[in-house]
């Protein structure tokens, strides 16, 4: 089958810390962003749509699932790393708010309190169980994000850092998942069709 992962628009920062899970929805150019994926799977087949639980890739997912007439199945085991937080600042603020963070993620290391080893296998199996659903020559779109999809391509790639790659919003990254376990990485962030609104 063939898996596309998509990393979530651009969302909203979330600065509070009352105890609540910092849940962003999509920012204006968020908004923009998602409705860009649709004419990037032009003529592609869309036969099932996963998102996380989270509402920045709920959102990211429903100009697609509109447009497709397909219902988004949601798995909470495709949520960030970070969904337990009560902050969300958007990567492309990171740098200012938070250096030590910014730098860590970018040697592609995640946060201190995050048990990679864990995160990365819970990822895994749940797309391994989506990945199971849809044999054959199936599409399959999962929108959810830069940890996750770097999450699973290392695992699929071998490689050991946690997050490899820096993947861009709405960026498609594509994987070819055969039935004997052979998984081939097509593509990563792939991301021309939002080129402009990043």
């Amino acid at each position: 089958m063939h898996l596309l992962l998509v990393r979530h628009a651009l969302p909203e920062a979330v600065e509070h810390d009352d105890g609540t899970h910092a849940d962003p929805g999509l920012a204006p150019q968020g908004g923009d962003q998602a409705a860009r994926l649709v004419a990037a799977l032009a003529g592609s087949p869309v036969d099932a749509l996963y998102t996380s639980t989270m509402r920045r890739a709920v959102q990211t997912a429903e100009p697609l699932a509109r447009d497709r007439g397909i219902t988004p199945v949601v798995r909470p085991e495709l949520r960030e790393y970070d969904a337990e937080r009560s902050s969300y600042v958007p990567v492309d603020r990171m740098a200012a708010a938070d250096p030590g963070a910014w730098e860590r993620m970018r040697a592609g290391h995640l946060p201190d309190h995050v048990d990679g080893a864990a995160f990365r296998g819970r990822v895994r199996a749940a797309v391994e169980e989506i990945v199971g659903a849809h044999p054959g020559r199936a599409s399959v779109v999962v929108v959810a994000h830069a940890g996750v999809v770097n999450a699973y391509l290392a695992e699929v790639l071998g490689i050991a850092r946690d997050l490899p790659f820096p993947l861009d919003y709405v960026g498609i990254s594509r994987v070819v998942c055969a039935r004997d376990g052979m998984r081939k990485v097509r593509s990563v962030n792939e991301s021309a069709h939002v080129a402009d609104l990043l």
